[in-house]
């Protein structure tokens, strides 16, 4: 954490200052370091919602991550499928014609 040296000493009245007339009365914070200390409660407050925000990140990237990987399974299933049909239906396209080829040539032969 930075620790934070002043640059200019402190203005010569609040160095004659009474320590009560320092110190909040309720809390018996310093007036000096409350400022400070609420500065860095907003910046906790900031720190913590951006982990949070990054903790969803981490999650979601994680189902993406899942989710791709099922994709890209399932695309290499549609591709084997994909060619299994295409030959499937080259083999009955190549028994067609083979089929029509002997007719024409019975209807030749005649």
């Amino acid at each position: 954490m930075d620790h934070h040296i002043p640059v200019h000493a402190l203005p010569e009245e609040i160095q004659k200052m009474l320590p009560e007339e320092k110190v909040c009365k309720y809390c018996g914070v310093s007036y000096l370091i409350l400022h400070e200390f609420k500065a860095m409660e907003e910046k906790v407050k900031a720190i913590e919602k951006e982990m949070k925000f990054y903790q969803g990140s981490v999650d979601r990237e994680k189902r993406l991550q899942e989710k791709l990987h099922s994709l890209s399974q399932e695309l290499e299933q549609y591709k084997i499928d994909s060619k299994s049909k295409t030959e499937r239906l080259s083999m009955f396209f190549l028994s067609i014609i083979y089929l029509v080829e002997r007719k024409v040539q019975e209807i030749n032969t005649l």
